[in-house]
């Protein structure tokens, strides 16, 4: 089975998100809220759901090193706790199509809250269970709604896709940017409690499951149906390989900037609170190269240059971190901000660019988000045990190189103007 030659480039104003429920169920029909402020209501929700997807990450990186005293963990028992919600972004993300043809995707959207709520609460509890317990339920919560809501912008918001993506990318950035910044002064209002702080995070959650009760009964007229097609031969594709390798490197990347970026500046000699602004600083960035980005790889012949630009600029930011003067570190911080933001939105954009229709790009987004969220967990962890095997962070600094180095190879590969080949196949 060989690759195909890729159409022009994308216009990404008509594509930028993929319909998760693509891969297994037919388009649903149309589907037309209410004109008016329900409508405007409607689209702030699904931002505000957006938000809510990213503080368990940031929140727990800026506190690490309290939680690490309050509680005895080690580091190996930090970066298993920091690891665990990355994890479930490839092993539970799978669910959701299954949960919006079960229970409707309003309704599995509400559920899905309500999960991520207590999840996120139950972090309030300073014990280790307890904080394993709600980031697994927190984890599940957001691998789920990570598939779930671009489908509902499509869905709802196909003539201003491009408005509406632009406003989620930014809530999914803004919410790891407020996050970071916010958490340390929240425990040291709550008279240093670092527990409550993680928990209060639960508030924006219940916040957005009460905005999105009344949604529910909008979508019952557009449950999906059972596929009558099955894509063929993605998983024997070596250009679909590429595309999840440069996907797994790059949030090897994109986690352990969130998990370890303050612990590493903390290292160096700045406060909590300095860091975790640095950290919310250069997500903030992130944001930016996230609306830039995706539209200018995707009107380039190819993304060979652009994968390979990006992915150094991300690893130069991260080392200057570890290694440049301690005054530079916010330059450093700001660069690979930029660079980590255009990183994984491009990483995202080829799944769009590589596939030739849209039931392609929701089997071809399964398997790049699943195994490559998957493989990415493991970049907390390792920056976690080689740090406790020498003792700093010099080791990590080796670590990022070679990462780079194998993520500039998959992008060179998975950047080719080419169509992943598959074929379709009738269920029966």
């Amino acid at each position: 089975m060989t690759d195909r030659p890729a159409a022009p480039p994308l216009d990404f104003a008509e594509e930028t998100l993929i319909d998760a429920e693509a891969a297994t169920v037919p388009p649903p029909p149309p589907h037309q809220p209410a004109p008016g402020l329900p409508r405007l209501a409607f689209a702030a929700t699904i931002v505000l759901i957006g938000f809510n997807l990213r503080p368990l990450y940031s929140s727990l990186g800026t506190l690490l090193p309290e939680v690490m005293a309050g509680t005895g963990l080690g580091p190996a028992g930090a970066s298993l706790l920091t690891t665990l919600p990355v994890l479930c972004l490839g092993i539970f993300g799978p669910m959701a199509p299954h949960l919006a043809r079960r229970f409707g995707t309003e309704r599995a959207v509400l559920g899905l809250l309500l999960v991520l709520a207590l999840g996120t609460g139950l972090r309030a509890i300073a014990e280790i269970p307890a904080l394993a317990a709600g980031t697994l339920l927190a984890g599940l919560g957001i691998a789920n709604l990570n598939v779930l809501l671009p489908g509902l912008i499509k869905r709802d918001f196909a003539a201003e896709a491009g408005v509406m993506s632009g406003f989620y990318v930014m809530a999914l950035c803004g919410g790891a940017a407020l996050a970071a910044g916010f958490t340390v002064p929240l425990a040291r209002a709550l008279g240093g409690s670092w527990s409550a702080a993680l928990g209060l995070w639960a508030v924006p959650c219940l916040v957005a499951a009460l905005l999105w009760a009344p949604q529910m009964q909008r979508g019952e007229t557009a449950q999906a149906r059972l596929s009558a097609l099955r894509v063929r031969g993605l998983w024997q594709s070596r250009l679909a390989w590429q595309l999840t390798a440069f996907m797994a490197l790059q949030s090897m990347f994109s986690f352990s900037v969130f998990g370890w970026l303050s612990p590493i500046l903390q290292a160096r000699g700045l406060d909590a609170a300095e860091a975790g602004t640095i950290l919310s600083v250069s997500v903030l960035c992130q944001m930016a190269a996230c609306l830039l980005a995706p539209p200018f790889a995707a009107r380039r012949a190819d993304q060979r240059h652009v994968n390979v630009v990006v992915t150094l600029t991300a690893c130069a930011g991260f080392l200057g971190c570890i290694f440049a003067p301690v005054s530079t570190v916010w330059g450093w911080a700001i660069l690979q901000g930029f660079g980590q933001g255009a990183l994984t939105s491009v990483a995202l954009t080829l799944i769009v660019l590589r596939s030739e229709d849209s039931r392609v790009a929701a089997e071809l987004s399964s398997m790049v988000q699943s195994v490559g969220y998957g493989l990415g967990a493991l970049g907390p962890l390792l920056v976690g045990l080689l740090h406790a095997w020498s003792g700093g962070f010099a080791a990590v600094g080796v670590y990022f190189c070679v990462v780079a180095g194998l993520c500039c190879l998959a992008g060179l590969g998975a950047g080719r103007a080419l169509y992943v080949p598959v074929r379709l196949e009738s269920a029966s």
